[in-house]
Parts: C-alpha cells; structure tokens; sequence
C-alpha cells in the first residue's frame, strides 16, 4: 500500500503541481481513507520527501545510464537533454517553485542533490570533454560547473521564466546549446552542430 501511494502521488504532484493536491485528493484517486496514507506518512510533507527521493534516484540513474550509453562527453549532454524532455512532458512548470516555497525541508535536501551530484556529473563532462578536444582547455572546471548548476534550476526555480510563451523543454535546449558552444573547440562545435541536427530531423 505504501508503495501505491507513494507511486500515485508522484503522478499527481507532477501533472498538477504540489500545492494544488491535497491528501484527501490523492486517497479518493486511490480508493482509500485519508487515515490510511497517514498510517505510511505523518503529513503532506513527509509524502512529498518521499515523492522526491524517487525523483533524486531517478536522476542519478538516469545519469549514470546516460554516461554509460554516450559516445563522448558532448552525446552525453544531449542524451541528459532528452531525459528532461521525457521527464517534462508530464511535469507541472512550477513544481520546483511549489516545493521551494511550501516544502523548504525537503527542497533543501533537493538542493543538496544539485549542488553535489549534479554539480559532479557537469564537472565529470567537462573535464571528459576537455580530454576529448571537444572543450577548450583553458577554462575554469569549477566555475563553469557551477555556473550550469545555477543556470539551469534558475530556469526550473524562477517565476519569470513560467511567464515565457515557450515549453521549458525548448528553453532548456536552446540555452544547453548556447552553454555547449560557450565551450566548445572547433572539433567541439562541429559535433554540436552534429547532434542538433539530428535532433531536428
């Protein structure tokens, strides 16, 4: 039973938003009382802890995935890209800002994640990429991976971003590029260029 709560209330928080889903929502989705989800959670709260740990595994495996079936470190960051695109299609544009401003515990150990793992596969990429002569040896690893972090949850976390006529898929995609090129050797471009355009086909 917990499983199916758990696995039901990811489904919903993510189509529809955190703070749009109550419990008494998620138990008549299930077909059970309100008492029984507090049997397996004290509160919202520690449901939504449990909904983005399944996420935070997610990520990590999908990485790990990514990293493996890659063929160099700029395919990496474009099968990365497709993860999000799969990831979005099913996702509430304000999710992150819902948790960030009604579920500070738990986004704090979301941003916790961020700020390590996600921090060390950017910086794991950009190191291969440089051993690739796909990006310039001349940057600085450790600026630049933070950097990405902080772009990237800026476009999840902020508002303004919401207001933009344009899916986050392709707001992601067109600033990855432009990360990407920032960064590339001309052997580095040319395989950007390569992937996008197979993208587009």
């Amino acid at each position: 039973m917990q499983q199916r709560i758990v696995e039901e209330a990811h489904k919903l928080f993510l189509t529809y938003g955190i703070r749009s889903i109550s419990m008494d929502e998620i138990a008549l989705k299930l077909g059970i009382s309100k008492k029984t989800i507090y049997q397996y959670y004290k509160d919202k709260d520690d449901l939504v802890d449990a909904v983005f740990s399944i996420e935070i595994h997610q990520h990590k495996v999908d990485c790990e995935c990514n990293i493996v079936k890659c063929k160099d470190a700029i395919h990496e960051v474009f099968l990365a890209l497709d993860s999000v695109k799969e990831t979005f299609k099913a996702m509430h544009p304000l999710i992150f800002f819902d948790l960030m401003k009604y579920h500070p515990g738990v986004y704090k150990k979301f941003n916790t994640h961020k700020t390590n793992f996600f921090y060390e596969v950017i910086k794991s990429n950009i190191e291969r990429g440089v051993q690739e002569g796909l990006y310039r040896p001349d940057i600085n690893i450790d600026i630049i991976s933070k950097y990405r972090v902080v772009c990237i949850f800026q476009i999840l976390e902020n508002e303004q971003f919401q207001e933009v006529k344009v899916p986050i898929v392709e707001i992601m995609q067109e600033t990855t590029e432009h990360f990407l090129y920032g960064l590339a050797t001309p052997k580095g471009a040319r395989l950007v260029k390569k992937y996008t355009q197979k993208r587009t086909k």
